[in-house]
């Protein structure tokens, strides 16, 4: 098991894992491995867009042990298993989501693993969560197919992420305009966050998702 230069992350015959925080658990259909005396949990980027994303070869997603992620769109808990993994027993993710089932899963998942807070609202009406989570967060994910995800991102950007925190956008382009072309919904949604934040990274998570992009953006 070789570590990547994104902490946390582990690589082996070009699958990616992260060191599982309970022992024997699975959190979906992963594989779990077992070297010497960890236990890793395979991360599938068909499954996640931050493990797509991943998978694009890039040196960080700026998630570290100890860190305090807004993640909005959580949905039934996938990728958040795997960030919980890596943020540990010093770290808290804080999952929003407007969807009651996947919700109910999210909320079992948070049962088992101390680090994980369920949080059932829009979020899209930043205010109304405001007493559930910190002032400010290191990191904002977010993975929301909504027409209005890049309004929704800017809000929560300025609303909760610190100064130097970072911020990931997934862009499904088929939730914004189901007419354009990809491409062109990707290049207004760039200019658009571009004019609030500094872009750090920007691309494709194919082929593991169609027509969908990741934008990484830093607060000044």
């Amino acid at each position: 098991m070789r570590s990547l230069k994104i902490i946390g992350v582990h690589e082996e015959k070009g699958r990616i894992y992260t060191n599982n925080m309970i022992r024997g658990k699975r959190v979906y259909d992963e594989d779990l491995v077992h070297r010497g005396p960890a236990e890793y949990r395979e991360w599938n980027p068909k499954r996640s867009k931050i493990g797509a994303y991943i998978c694009q070869e890039v040196n960080d997603i700026f998630i570290r042990e100890g860190s305090t992620v807004l993640y909005l769109g959580v949905a039934n808990g996938t990728t958040a298993s795997h960030l919980s993994d890596i943020i540990g027993d010093e770290g808290m993710l804080f999952g929003l989501d407007f969807a009651f089932r996947p919700m109910i899963d999210f909320v079992f998942l948070s049962e088992e693993r101390s680090n994980l807070a369920p949080i059932f609202a829009d979020a899209g009406k930043v205010e109304e969560f405001a007493d559930k989570i910190p002032k400010e967060v290191d990191v904002i994910v977010q993975d929301v197919a909504q027409r209005n995800q890049a309004e929704i991102f800017i809000k929560n950007v300025k609303k909760y992420l610190k100064s130097g925190g970072f911020g990931l956008l997934s862009v499904k382009a088929r939730s914004i305009d189901i007419k354009k072309h990809p491409k062109q919904v990707f290049k207004e949604i760039r200019e658009q966050i571009e004019r609030e934040f500094n872009i750090i990274d920007f691309r494709s998570l194919e082929p593991f998702e169609k027509d969908h992009m990741m934008i990484v953006i830093k607060k000044k």
